[in-house]
């Protein structure tokens, strides 16, 4: 009989400290290593609904990103450095190593999906294969902004202005801004478990997430697009295995061509739409999760990986 737990909420929780910097986390299962990154403005338990699979057949490490969920939010600094994708890549860096996992596969959404891009483009010895959700390159998509998507992510250039006014604004009812950003995607609030929204809402109105919110955004308008056309000016593409999906009623793949787009970054990549919007894994798990399985199957099975779990 399987010993996974059933539900995310279920696996054992864990927090380390990188440079006065709470890490927060899930890891459960068994397998091979698999780190789970979310997007905005959500948190770790986007993955409720196909962690538990997962779990049979992988280890999961879930983090909350720093400004997000229970992970810390560190101060603004003038450069964004601080919410910079390098550095939220350093933290799920060191809690993978910090359970002992020195390679291992990225599943990430969003927000975690960028810094999942980062984190294969430093340490790329790391990541044996990547499969994002609902993003293109994000130097590309500031370079290709459409009207559409301006309307569309209108957040991304509300929350990159100077402060205090985008974080005064959030701060004010963050609940509000919560649901009024998933809320006014493809299928509304209806892919949303109730118990998960609250996790959501409650992680939204603690102290400081509205300047973290902004920081980020506004890092990967400045530091990050610094850091991606270095990349590009030294020719380095990702040569590990990549697969990106995303939603056939999403945004991004209505204003953009995502393969193309990741075919400029990198030398192997595959991928489709599914049939939902921006919310892949709580809009498709089904979809997703069969998806997760075949492209990570490579990965299993194997006890040689240094740090796997039997």
């Amino acid at each position: 009989m399987s010993n996974v737990p059933t539900s995310l909420l279920d696996f054992p929780c864990f927090d380390i400290e990188r440079n006065g910097v709470r890490v927060h986390g899930r890891i459960g299962g068994r397998g091979e290593p698999l780190l789970l990154l979310h997007g905005h403005p959500q948190t770790h338990l986007i993955w409720h609904r196909v962690a538990p699979a997962l779990a049979e057949r992988f280890t999961l490490v879930a983090l909350d990103l720093r400004g997000y969920g229970d992970s810390g939010r560190p101060p603004a600094d003038p450069e964004h450095a601080n919410h910079s994708k390098r550095e939220m890549a350093l933290d799920a860096l060191a809690a993978m190593r910090h359970h002992g996992f020195e390679r291992f596969g990225i599943l990430a959404h969003d927000r975690g999906a960028r810094v999942a891009h980062r984190l294969a483009a430093d340490h790329p010895a790391t990541v044996q294969r990547m499969l994002l959700l609902d993003i293109a390159p994000t130097l590309a998509m500031y370079e290709h902004t459409s009207e559409a998507f301006a309307r569309a992510y209108w957040h991304w250039f509300f929350l990159i202005q100077p402060p205090p006014l985008p974080e005064a604004l959030i701060a004010s009812d963050p609940v509000r801004y919560i649901r009024s950003v998933m809320g006014g995607r493809h299928a509304g609030l209806a892919p949303f478990a109730p118990e998960v929204m609250a996790e959501y809402e409650r992680c939204a109105a603690i102290a400081g997430t509205a300047e973290s919110i902004c920081e980020d955004y506004r890092a990967s308008a400045g530091i990050d697009l610094d850091h991606d056309r270095a990349d590009i000016a030294a020719n380095a593409r990702l040569q590990m295995p990549l697969r990106v999906l995303w939603g056939a009623h999403g945004a991004v793949g209505n204003c953009f061509d995502v393969l193309a787009l990741w075919r400029e970054r990198a030398d192997l990549v595959e991928g489709r739409a599914l049939p939902c919007g921006h919310y892949v894994p709580e809009e498709a798990p089904g979809e997703l999760l069969a998806e997760a399985l075949d492209f990570f199957a490579p990965l299993t099975p194997s006890s040689s990986s240094k740090g796997s779990r039997p």
